[in-house]
């Protein structure tokens, strides 16, 4: 079967929706399908073109591990909202659009995925212009996390956005939600019951199994003979990451200067957060040492004590499910679980980590500490994870899950 996918994001990116994308694509491949992406140039989070790119106006054409990749031009902005973001957003939109037009085959089916808004609106538009097949995947509730984050304000705008929300998920033939959460959302939103599906988030275990901590990774950011709680990922407006900085201040005037907090990644917050931490006297015990390639974050986990999984407390995060949690679990890593909802059910359910309240800095501390110094619920929320990852969120079971659909839709 013939595949298209649009998607804002792709390796060498390194973010959920690039690794999600490009591990089911691969498995297709495998599989025997003809899969073509069309992408943009990486560029996520600061906006600058990465090294051995350029942002081309003509498509461009590669090919990774057997998938066939066409990169767009777009107008490249930094992943820090506003305006300029807006017009990044609209300009992959075009540009693959007509990239889809003039360079692909005709497919059997077309997937485009948020949470990028435009991007669907990309293949929905390709899927008439080629009467084609159109299967919506739902990474992210877009606008409403805009708006709930407080990048943009309820008004006209963000009401004209809802209406074209509304109308892009009556024009999928099917939509694939990543979480029961994502999927009341929609359902609130549009009757599309008979045509919607959940495949979760998940990992590949072959990838991310249990290795000792790097010591010369520890020892280059201060970290040897510490208790490393980490936060990996993007560093950004929905995620508040403050939390780490009170939690610090708390364990200081404990005096447990013992435990540090890595926040690793980068984002719009960055650059406030290491000013705070400066002000406040906290650069021993937060740190915050940048974005790794995808492939060094194996490294990265195994470095850590435990990995903390964040996001502000309001009712839409809910029902998000980070993907990280997954490979936390994979590596035998425990979890402090600061996301509500069906994330934290996971958690609970996989005996794999400790749920605190969102935002709660006071219940984080206190998390940190348990798993710091009771090595035997340590060691035993280590083995459940791996245990319970491996029977239920396999990236080789979801891709299979998710292509059986594609060719369902495909085959009508």
């Amino acid at each position: 079967m013939r595949i298209a996918f649009f998607t804002h994001y792709f390796p060498p990116e390194g973010n959920a929706p690039a690794s999600r994308t490009y591990e089911h694509c691969v498995r297709w491949v495998r599989a025997g399908h003809d899969v073509t992406v069309i992408t943009g140039v990486p560029n996520v989070p600061n906006g600058v073109v990465y090294e051995g790119y350029r942002n081309r106006i003509w498509p461009q054409k590669e090919n990774i591990d057997g998938i066939n990749v066409i990169r767009v031009w777009t107008f490249v902005a930094p992943n820090a909202g506003g305006l300029k973001r807006i017009f990044n957003y609209v300009s992959f939109m075009l540009s693959a659009i007509f990239a889809f037009v003039i360079l692909c085959r005709r497919p059997a089916v077309i997937v485009a995925t948020s949470p990028q808004f435009f991007c669907g609106w990309a293949g929905l538009i390709s899927s008439y212009l080629k009467w084609t097949r159109f299967v919506l995947e739902i990474r992210d509730i877009w606008p409403e996390s805009i708006v709930t984050v407080g990048a943009m304000k309820p008004g006209i705008f963000v009401r004209v956005l809802e209406r074209l929300e509304r109308i892009m998920y009556r024009g999928a033939n099917h939509i694939v939600a990543v979480g029961e959460g994502y999927k009341n959302n929609i359902l609130s939103k549009a009757n599309v019951a008979g045509r919607i599906s959940v495949v979760t988030n998940g990992v590949d275990p072959d990838q991310f199994q249990p290795q000792s901590p790097d010591l010369e990774f520890r020892q280059k950011l201060g970290l040897e003979n510490k208790f490393v709680c980490s936060y990996v990922g993007t560093i950004g407006m929905a995620h508040g990451l403050e939390i780490t900085l009170r939690a610090a201040q708390l364990l200081k005037e404990m005096g447990r200067e013992d435990i540090i907090f890595c926040n690793v990644g980068d984002g719009a917050r960055k650059n406030q957060l290491i000013e705070q931490v400066n002000d406040e006297g906290l650069e021993q015990l937060v740190k915050f040492p940048g974005r790794f390639p995808k492939s060094d974050m194996p490294k990265v986990i195994a470095s850590s004590d435990c990995l903390l999984v964040h996001l502000k407390g309001t009712d839409l995060f809910e029902t998000v499910i980070p993907s990280k949690i997954f490979e936390a679990m994979a590596m035998m890593r425990p979890i402090v679980m600061g996301v509500r909802g069906e994330s934290a059910e996971i958690v609970r359910r996989s005996g794999s980590g400790i749920d605190i309240q969102p935002d709660n800095a006071e219940q984080l501390a206190t998390a940190v500490l348990r798993l710091c110094d009771d090595a035997q619920n340590y060691q035993n929320l280590c083995q459940n994870g791996r245990t319970f990852v491996i029977e239920n969120f396999s990236r080789d079971r979801l891709a299979e899950d998710m292509l059986n659909i594609l060719v369902a839709v495909g085959s009508r």
